[in-house]
C-alpha cells in the first residue's frame, strides 16, 4: 500500500484558506444521511466516521475476495490478492460509490425521504429498495454491468441510511432487519402519523430521547420510526427529528434528533451509536452482495466488478470490397492473440466485432468465447462499396456502447466517415468510458498518394482523377487524439505488421508512460521515466521519421534508424515505428530525440500493474457536505478538486506520490497540483485516495501525469492519456428513470452557462432508437444562469426487460467551441415486476439427534413455493453435508441460473427423485411436469454430525430465498410473511406432506 507524502507550498496555503471559508459556509447548510464520502469527514471534523464510500468499498472488496478464493482456491494473503484485482475493478467500485453518493447530490433524490428512510416513509423506502434489487438482477442477467452498478449503488445508499436514520439500533437490535429486502421475514410496525416518538432534547447529545415503546426497554410492542428532516414533509408534533446543527426541524417539538450519521455530536445527536449503526449497515451491504453473487453466479459477479479485467478485444471492421487485406490482417492478429494467451490470465474476457459499410452497420457480435469470436471473424466478407464515405462513426458508437470501460477499440477502414454528425456522441462516450479509439487507415487501391495527407481517386470508367480533401480523416485523428489512441496511415501490404499495435495495447498490466501528439516538423525531444515496477517498454511512433536517437538514463545513445544497438530494437512499417527496449530495462529517465517530416505521435507503454484513476470534483452546497464528481468536462478557469486512486501496488512496494502535472496537447507543462492523502480508508485498505486542489482549471485541453517515487528512490510517472476538454458549459442529467415497455419516459436535464450569454444547441442520441427527437434543440442561456430542458423517449412494447438504452446528450455553443456531454444508462423494467422471493417452510422433522452424532441421522421435509407470479426456477444445496431429495423426475432443458448448468455429472436422474449435494450447481425446476407455479416438497437428510444446512431457492424473476435448516427443528415453522401469519396454510401443507411421506415410504 502506498505511503503518500504531502507537501506544503503556495497551493497548500491557498487550499487551507479555501477550506476554512468553505467550512464556515457549510455550517449554514443542511445535512442528512451517512456522510457521502471521504471529504465529508473533513468538513464535519469527524475523522473516524464511517461513510457511504467506506462501507461500500470495504463490503465489495471483502465479498470479491471471498468469491475469488472459492472459485480459484487461492492461497495467500489479502495484500497479495489486492494487486491482482486490476484497475478495472477499482473503476467498477468507483462507479458504485459514485451512484451511492449521487443520491445525496442529485436534486431529484437528495431531499426525497423515500430514498433515505426519512420522515417515517419506511414502507415506500422498502418498496424502492426492492425495485433497485430487481433492476440490478435484470441488468446483470442481461450483461448490462454499468447499469447494474448504478442501481446497486442506489440500493446501498438507501439500505445503509436505514440503520443511521431509524431507531433500529436503539431498539436493541444487533442483527440486520431482514424484512427490508425479504418481505416474507417478520416485519416491525411503523409508528403512525399521530403517534409521538420522541421527547424533548436540549443538548447536542440526545440520550434517551426516544419514547420507551421505541427502544429496547419495551420488547413486547416496539415500533419503528425514522427522523424527520428539514421542512419537507412537515414534521408532526412529537415526532423525532433527524437532528444535528444542519437540520432545521430540530427546533420543532420534539426538539433534538436521532441520526447516527457521524461521530460528531454537532451533526449527529446519537453519535455514540454511530459505530453500531455502521456495523449493521456494513453487514446488510455484505448480505446483499452475497445474495447477488449466489443468484447470478460467481462468474457473472466477478464480471460485474471487472475483476482482473484484461482489455477487451474490440474490432470495428469496414467490409467494403477494398478491405480484403485488412480483414485478413485483423483475422490473423486476433488468432495470434487468442492462441498466445490461451488458458492464461492475459486472455481477453470480452470479444466484440462490429462490421460496417454503407448503409448497413452491425450487427454487434459480442461474446466471451474466443472460438466463437474467431468464427465471426471468419464469416467476414469484403463485398460491395462504391462511394468513398462509409458509416464508420455509427459502428464506433456501437462498439463503445457494448464494450466495457477502459477498452481499446481498433477501427480498420480506408474510407472517411459519412456520419460526421455522430462525432460529438462518439467523443462523449469515449471520454465517459475512458476508452481509447485507434484507427488503422489503409490505402484504397482506387487512390493514389500525392503529397502528405492528400489523395486522388481514380475513376476507372472515365480514367479521370478526383481530388479528395486533405482533411477527410480529421475526425478520426481528433477522436484518437482526445481518447488517447492513435491514427496510423499505412498500406495494404503493411497492415498485418502494423496490426501488432493491437497486441501491444491489449496486453494485461499495461500502463502509459508517455503520450504526445507533436505538431513540430523539425526536431523535438521527449522524455519518459521507467521505475522498478516496469518490466517491458514498447514505443509506438506514427508519422515519418528522418532521425531518431534514443538515450538511456546512463547517457548511452542509439540511432534507431541507422544501427542495431544494445538499447532497443525498432521495426519500421509504413506509417508506424514499433520500438522495443531490450531487457533488462534500466530505471530512470529515457529520452527520444527525433527529426520528422510532418506530424508525429508518440505512445510509450510499459508492463506494470501500478496505475491510477482520477476524477474532478467540487464541494456541494446543497443538503449534504461532500465532494460531488464533475459530470463531463470541468469548467475552464474554475476551481476544483482532483481526486486520484493509485492501483496495483505490490504489498511490499512503498511508493510515495507528491504531485500531478497537467500536460498540454504537445506534452508541455501547464500546471502542477500538489497531493495530500484523503484518509478515506482504513490503514489496511489497498487503495488510498489522493486529493489535490486545482485553483484554476486550464483553458486548453490537457491530460494528467502522476509523479511519485518508488521504493528504490526512482521517480515514478504514469500518464492518463485521454484529453480533458475544459469548457464553459455544463449539462447535468437530473434523473435516469426506468423504461417501461409500451410507455413514454421523460429525462430532464439542466444546462449551466458559466460564460457570457449565448445560444446553445443540444443533440440527443440513444443506441436503441427510443428518442422522439434527436435534435438539435436550440435555446438561449443568460450569463451565469441555467436552463432546464427534457428529452422524451418511448419504449416499444417489445422491449426486453433488462436491456439498457445508452442516452448521450451533448451541448454546443453556437458562437464558440464550448461544449460538454452527459451519458445516462436507462434500464428497461417490467411494468409490474415480481419482487417477492420464494418461501420454504419446514413441515415435518424425522428423528432427533442423540448425543453421539455418528450413530444417527436427521431429516426434515419442506414445502417450497413461489409467492410471486414468476414460478419456481431453481434450487441448490449451498451448505450442509447431507442429501437433498426431490421426489420428481427431472429433465434438464437449459441453463438454470447464471453460469450454472443443470445436468452435470454430479446430478443423478431417477424415475421418482432427484438428489442434490453441496457443490452441485442449481437444479432447474422451472419446467417440471408438476408446474413451476405449484408448491414443491423436498426432503433433506444428514448425519447428526452435520447439524446445519442452507438451501437456496430462486424464482424465474431472479428473487432468491435462503432456507436455513437445523437438526434442532422440532416444530412446524410458520410462514413469516408480514401480510399474514399463514398458520392455516402451513397446517394444511403439513397434513398434505404427511400423506405424501406415507405414500413415498410405501
Amino acid at each position: 500500500m502506498s505511503q503518500c507524502r504531502g507537501r506544503i507550498g503556495e497551493g497548500s496555503v491557498k487550499q487551507m484558506h479555501w477550506f476554512i471559508l468553505t467550512y464556515l459556509l457549510l455550517l449554514a447548510l443542511p445535512c442528512t444521511g451517512f456522510l457521502p464520502n471521504f471529504w465529508s469527514r473533513v468538513l464535519t471534523l469527524s475523522w473516524d466516521s464511517h461513510t457511504h464510500q467506506f462501507i461500500t468499498e470495504q463490503a465489495i472488496l471483502n465479498v470479491t475476495l471471498e468469491t475469488l478464493r472459492s472459485t480459484e482456491n487461492l492461497q495467500g494473503t489479502h495484500a497479495e490478492e489486492w494487486t491482482r484485482l486490476g484497475r478495472g475493478f477499482w473503476r467498477a467500485v468507483g462507479e458504485v460509490v459514485k451512484s451511492n453518493a449521487a443520491m445525496d447530490f442529485l436534486s431529484s433524490t437528495r431531499s426525497d425521504p423515500v430514498y433515505h428512510f426519512d420522515s417515517e416513509r419506511v414502507d415506500s423506502a422498502m418498496g424502492m429498495l426492492r425495485q433497485f434489487w430487481a433492476q440490478t438482477l435484470l441488468s446483470v442477467q442481461a450483461k448490462e454491468y454499468q447499469s447494474a452498478r448504478r442501481s446497486l449503488g442506489q440500493l446501498f445508499h438507501s439500505l445503509q441510511d436505514f440503520y443511521s436514520h431509524s431507531n433500529w439500533v436503539e431498539m436493541g437490535q444487533r442483527s440486520i432487519y431482514l424484512h427490508l429486502m425479504q418481505p416474507e421475514e417478520p416485519a416491525f410496525p411503523v409508528a403512525e402519523e399521530g403517534t409521538p416518538t420522541c421527547m424533548e432534547c436540549f443538548s447536542l447529545t440526545c440520550r434517551n430521547n426516544l419514547l420507551p415503546k421505541l427502544t429496547k426497554t419495551r420488547q413486547d410492542s416496539q415500533l419503528l420510526t425514522t427522523g424527520y428532516f428539514s421542512t419537507f414533509p412537515p414534521k408532526p408534533e412529537g415526532k423525532c427529528s433527524h437532528g444535528g446543527i444542519l437540520d432545521s426541524s430540530r427546533y420543532m417539538g420534539a426538539k433534538g434528533g436521532i441520526n447516527k450519521d457521524s461521530t460528531s455530536p454537532v451533526f449527529s445527536p446519537h453519535h455514540y451509536l454511530h459505530v453500531e449503526a455502521a456495523t449493521l449497515a456494513t453487514e446488510a451491504t455484505l448480505t446483499v452482495l452475497r445474495d447477488l453473487r449466489d443468484t447470478v453466479g460467481h462468474k457473472s459477479f466477478l464480471r460485474l466488478f471487472s475483476v482482473k479485467q484484461v482489455p477487451a478485444l474490440v474490432f470495428v471492421m469496414d467490409t467494403t470490397g477494398s478491405m480484403f487485406e485488412e480483414i485478413t490482417a485483423a483475422r490473423l492478429r486476433a488468432y495470434s492473440i487468442i492462441q498466445r494467451r490461451a488458458n492464461s490470465p492475459a486472455q481477453p474476457s470480452t470479444f466484440i466485432l462490429v462490421p460496417f459499410h454503407d448503409p448497413a452497420v452491425g450487427p454487434v457480435y459480442e461474446t466471451d468465447d474466443p472460438d466463437q469470436f474467431m468464427q465471426h471473424m471468419e464469416n467476414l466478407i469484403a463485398l460491395g462499396g462504391g462511394d468513398e464515405p462509409e458509416m464508420c462513426l455509427s459502428a464506433v458508437l456501437l462498439a463503445l456502447t457494448h464494450s466495457p470501460p477502459l477498452s481499446e477499440i481498433f477501427v480498420f477502414t480506408d474510407a472517411s466517415p459519412k456520419d460526421a454528425h455522430l462525432f460529438d456522441a462518439v467523443k462523449a462516450l469515449a471520454l465517459e468510458k475512458q476508452s481509447k479509439v485507434t484507427f488503422l487507415l489503409t490505402e484504397d487501391p482506387t487512390y493514389i498518394r500525392e503529397s502528405r495527407g492528400r489523395r486522388r481517386r481514380k475513376r476507372k470508367k472515365k480514367r479521370s482523377v478526383e481530388t479528395l480533401p486533405a482533411d477527410r480523416f480529421s475526425l478520426y485523428s481528433a477522436l484518437s487524439s482526445l481518447s488517447g489512441g492513435m491514427t496510423v496511415f499505412t498500406t495494404n501490404s503493411d497492415i498485418h505488421k502494423v496490426s501488432a499495435i493491437v497486441e501491444d495495447n491489449t496486453a494485461a498490466d499495461k500502463v502509459t508512460l508517455l503520450h504526445v501528439d507533436s505538431a513540430q516538423e523539425l526536431m523535438s525531444s521527449h522524455f519518459f521515466r521507467v521505475d522498478s515496477s516496469v518490466k517491458t517498454v514498447t514505443l509506438h511512433v506514427t508519422g515519418i521519421l528522418i532521425e531518431s536517437i534514443l538515450t538511456n538514463p546512463s547517457d548511452q545513445s542509439q540511432s534507431l534508424l541507422d544501427e542495431q544497438g544494445s538499447l532497443a530494437q525498432m521495426e519500421q512499417f509504413e506509417g508506424l515505428y514499433r520500438i522495443s527496449l531490450l531487457p533488462p530495462v534500466q530505471s530512470g529517465q529515457w529520452k527520444l530525440h527525433t527529426r520528422s517530416d510532418g506530424h508525429l505521435a508518440f505512445n510509450v507503454i510499459g508492463g506494470s500493474s501500478v496505475d491510477f484513476l482520477y476524477y474532478f470534483a467540487t464541494v456541494t452546497n446543497e443538503t449534504h457536505p461532500g465532494l460531488a464528481r464533475v459530470e463531463g468536462s470541468p469548467v475552464a478557469g474554475a476551481s476544483a478538486f482532483l481526486v486520484l486512486a493509485v492501483t496495483g501496488l505490490a504489498p511490499d512496494e512503498e511508493a510515495s506520490f507528491s504531485h500531478v502535472t497537467l500536460l498540454g496537447a504537445e506534452g508541455e507543462n501547464l500546471q502542477q497540483v500538489w497531493l495530500n492523502t484523503s484518509s478515506s480508508s482504513a490503514p489496511s485498505f489497498p487503495v488510498e485516495e489522493l486529493v489535490g486542489w486545482v485553483a484554476s482549471v486550464p483553458r486548453v485541453p490537457f491530460c494528467v501525469r502522476l509523479t511519485g517515487q518508488d521504493s528504490r528512490g526512482n521517480r515514478l510517472e504514469r500518464v492518463s492519456t485521454e484529453m480533458v476538454q475544459p469548457t464553459h458549459v455544463q449539462i447535468q442529467v437530473l434523473s435516469a428513470p426506468r423504461l417501461v415497455p409500451g410507455h413514454s419516459t421523460v429525462v430532464k436535464f439542466d444546462i449551466l452557462n458559466h460564460g457570457p450569454a449565448r445560444l446553445f444547441a443540444l443533440t440527443a442520441d440513444d443506441d436503441c432508437g427510443y428518442l422522439h427527437t434527436r435534435g438539435p434543440h436550440r435555446f438561449y442561456v443568460a450569463e451565469q444562469q441555467s436552463f432546464r430542458g427534457q428529452v422524451d423517449l418511448h419504449t416499444p412494447a417489445t422491449a426486453q426487460a433488462g436491456a439498457t438504452a445508452t442516452l448521450t446528450l451533448t451541448v454546443q455553443a453556437l458562437d464558440s467551441s464550448a461544449s460538454n456531454y452527459a451519458v445516462a444508462y436507462l434500464t428497461v423494467v417490467p411494468a409490474d415486476p415480481d419482487t417477492s422471493p420464494p418461501s420454504c417452510s419446514a413441515a415435518v422433522q424425522q428423528s432427533a439427534c442423540p448425543p453421539t452424532c455418528n450413530e444417527s441421522s436427521w431429516s426434515v421435509y419442506l414445502v417450497v413455493s413461489d409467492r410471486g407470479r414468476s414460478g419456481l426456477a431453481a434450487i441448490q444445496l449451498q451448505k450442509g453435508e447431507g442429501i437433498l431429495t426431490l421426489p420428481h423426475s427431472f429433465h434438464p432443458t437449459h441453463d438454470s441460473l447464471g453460469e450454472a448448468r443443470p445436468g452435470s455429472n454430479k446430478q443423478h436422474q431417477h424415475h421418482h427423485k432427484a438428489r442434490l449435494q453441496k457443490g452441485d450447481p442449481p437444479l432447474n425446476v422451472s419446467e417440471w411436469a408438476l408446474g413451476s407455479t405449484q408448491p414443491l416438497w423436498v426432503r433433506y437428510t444428514s448425519s447428526c454430525c452435520s447439524a446445519q444446512a442452507e438451501l437456496l431457492v430462486w424464482d424465474v424473476a431472479g428473487n432468491m430465498k435462503r432456507c436455513h435448516l437445523s437438526s434442532g427443528q422440532q416444530r412446524h415453522l410458520r410462514d413469516k410473511s408480514p401480510e399474514s401469519n399463514g398458520s392455516e396454510g402451513i397446517t394444511l401443507t403439513a397434513v398434505y406432506l404427511l400423506l405424501l411421506v406415507l405414500l413415498w415410504s410405501l
